[in-house]
């Protein structure tokens, strides 16, 4: 298999859960500004969408954005750990959980990033983010992780919004169930692998 991502972007949640499930991958890197990948391709010929992740199966199969990618990596995890049997109850949980963290979480720290946002719409953007994570605050409840006791690809993507949050500014101080969280998963092996892998600081 092989991934292609943006260096920190939405794709280390890919990256972090090929690791998690002990899949051989190779990932590659793709030059934002260029759209040429580490391989030598142009990006947008295997994604014309343009952004990533972007998983290559070895049959040649190309699977895109997030919910799909992740999903499918739970998928190939036959220990459960990173997602319940496809067509259960839970993984429909997992499902939700997926669906939340993309469109309502990395919608509103994403848009953070764009150039040009006024400081009205980022202070808006902001006070949405942080309505979705306590939220998220009030979910987590006694649980070391989204749908309990396991690191799911739910979690990898929501440590992977959580990890942008103090280049935008947004403030989760006042989100102890949270914060632990964030640090519970940025201490796992395979996040200080990948973030390593793909050139970031620890």
């Amino acid at each position: 298999m092989k991934l292609y991502y943006l260096a920190g972007a939405c794709s280390l949640a890919s990256y972090i859960s090929l690791i998690e499930a002990g899949q051989k991958f190779e990932g590659i890197a793709v030059d934002r500004a260029t759209k040429k990948a580490a391989d030598g391709k142009d990006y947008q010929e295997i994604n014309p969408k343009g952004y990533v992740p972007t998983l290559v199966l070895d049959n040649g199969e190309v699977l895109t954005e997030n919910i799909g990618v992740l999903g499918y990596i739970a998928s190939l995890d036959k220990s459960r750990q990173l997602g319940p049997e496809p067509g259960t109850w839970p993984f429909y949980r997992l499902l939700e959980w997926l669906g939340y963290i993309n469109s309502e979480v990395h919608k509103a720290i994403g848009s953070l990033f764009r150039p040009g946002l006024s400081e009205e719409a980022k202070a808006a953007s902001r006070e949405l983010a942080v309505r979705r994570l306590e939220y998220i605050e009030q979910r987590l409840g006694d649980k070391p992780f989204l749908t309990g006791d396991n690191f799911t690809v739910a979690d990898a993507y929501l440590y992977v919004t959580l990890s942008w949050r103090e280049r935008v500014k947004v403030d989760i101080s006042h989100l102890p169930k949270l914060t632990a969280y964030y640090e519970r998963c940025r201490a796992r092996p395979a996040v200080q692998q990948a973030r390593k892998e793909e050139g970031l600081a620890p």
